[in-house]
């Protein structure tokens, strides 16, 4: 079901979700066989930037370049969205220029506006709100290294922030489990608990709040955390070390979890987060899950080009 732009998750079906992942998972191979098609060929991206990046710059550079394409990037220096010119006008100007654009943003609401107001896909590399191109790559990573993925328990343990929510819109429709421990004060966005819960309803799967990481990861098979102080928290770095003391993903931690568990972080990792022991380890899928952005994608922008 491909849709014309990519702003969340919350919007496709276990269908369209398991589709891209086939497809990534294709050009994963396609790309260590060095047999990749060239089906950007002759197309361009435009990338804006507002939020500096290195796996979202490099994934969405690397993988247009490989599949035949060029991506042009347009940093907070080059372009200041609805600064000097307005969403509505970038995104108009940059529709006759590409034939797909991508969006790190700040405000969710910048990359709906460009949407809104563009002839071409808009894909969401970031917002404040979601981050749907992590979650898939954090999905296709799960399906590498687990052979069955249905009834498997994910842990998130940190903040409630964007990839979360993103996690939360497809963990339980693809059926698994996701339980959420965050401090006092740092929980998720309600709206998308509420869809959450709902699809879990629908799909026989829980999804469960608690303040206690111990009880989020009993009997998990995935352990995943991400920053606890993202871009724009600067000024609330040490209220917010002081909440999430406690947190920190170790191997006294992860002794309650499932035999067989993994961890995932998005990147980039600080060492309060997660132990060296936990993030260095053998089950520490980070690197794959990181190789991995570039293959989703890939897939998205196909998907939404309808090249494949």
């Amino acid at each position: 079901m491909s849709l014309q732009h990519f702003l969340r998750l919350g919007h496709y079906t276990p269908e369209a979700l398991q589709a891209l992942l086939a497809s990534s998972a294709a050009l994963r191979t396609q790309r260590h066989s060095k047999s990749l098609p060239q089906l950007l060929s002759g197309r361009t991206m435009g990338m804006i930037f507002q939020k500096r990046s290195t796996r979202t710059r490099v994934s969405t550079e690397a993988g247009v370049a490989l599949l035949g394409g060029h991506a042009v990037f347009l940093g907070k220096e080059d372009i200041q969205l609805g600064v000097n010119e307005s969403v509505q006008d970038t995104a108009q100007v940059l529709s006759r220029f590409h034939d797909v654009v991508l969006a790190r943003v700040f405000k969710h609401s910048d990359v709906e506006e460009l949407a809104k107001h563009s002839t071409v896909p808009i894909i969401n590399g970031l917002s404040d709100l979601h981050h749907p191109l992590q979650a898939l790559a954090d999905l296709l990573t799960i399906q590498q290294h687990f052979p069955v993925t249905k009834g498997l328990k994910i842990a998130w343990v940190g903040d409630g922030n964007n990839v979360l929510h993103s996690l939360l819109e497809t963990a339980p429709k693809m059926q698994m489990h996701i339980s959420v421990a965050t401090p006092p004060g740092y929980l998720p966005n309600a709206t998308i608990v509420k869809e959450a819960q709902a699809d879990a309803a629908r799909y026989g799967t829980r999804v469960e709040l608690t303040n206690n990481p111990r009880e989020a990861v009993k009997g998990a098979n995935v352990i995943v955390t991400d920053t606890w102080i993202s871009m724009g928290d600067e000024a609330q770095k040490e209220e917010r070390l002081r909440s999430f003391a406690g947190f920190q993903v170790t191997n006294e931690l992860l002794k309650h979890a499932s035999p067989d568990w993994k961890f995932l972080h998005c990147l980039p990792r600080k060492p309060e987060e997660v132990s060296d022991e936990v993030f260095r380890s053998p089950r520490s899928l980070v690197w794959d899950e990181a190789e991995n952005r570039m293959y989703t994608v890939m897939a998205v922008i196909l998907d939404l080009l309808k090249l494949r």
